[in-house]
């Protein structure tokens, strides 16, 4: 069973130790850059399968602020990661779908989850929309790793 929670001091040590692909690092970033990155709009949640962490993701409710293509009802997901040595085994997918009524529960307020996904990063687009996110048929050009495909789904 995955399951969905905010990042406490006791992930800490898990969250550190989730290995991460090279050539998904231009992608996600890496453990120690996620937990530098919080904030009052930035929060960070693990997932977890059988008590262990393996992953991570941010919701980043200042999303639609920062994103012309956001709508002001949607809440936005940022560095998406299943360490590398449970890739493979469709954690990824299950966690994707325990996103929506964990979202829906959890921040009631926003409707819709948005997120962008390079290009390049085919698996990762796959596993989205296999889980239940849809291409809004637009690209975002401005990240440093180049092109982006705009996903959204429905809470």
């Amino acid at each position: 069973m995955i399951t969905i929670t905010k990042l406490s001091e006791k992930h800490l040590e898990q969250v550190k130790a989730i290995q991460i692909e090279d050539n998904q690092v231009e992608f996600a970033g890496i453990a120690s850059e996620f937990l530098n990155d919080i904030c009052d709009t930035t929060h960070l949640h693990v997932i977890e399968h059988q008590d262990k962490v393996i992953g991570y993701f941010k919701l980043d409710l200042a999303y639609a602020q920062k994103y012309d293509f956001c709508p002001k009802d949607a809440v936005g997901i940022r560095a998406f990661v299943i360490d590398k040595r449970q890739q493979g085994k469709g954690y990824g997918k299950k966690a994707v779908h325990a996103l929506f009524p964990y979202v829906s529960d959890c921040y009631p307020e926003y409707r819709q989850i948005y997120l962008t996904v390079n290009c390049r990063n085919n698996l990762a687009y796959q596993c989205y929309k296999k889980a239940g996110f849809e291409d809004t048929n637009e690209k975002y050009l401005g990240s440093p790793a180049g092109p982006n495909y705009i996903m959204k789904g429905m809470c």
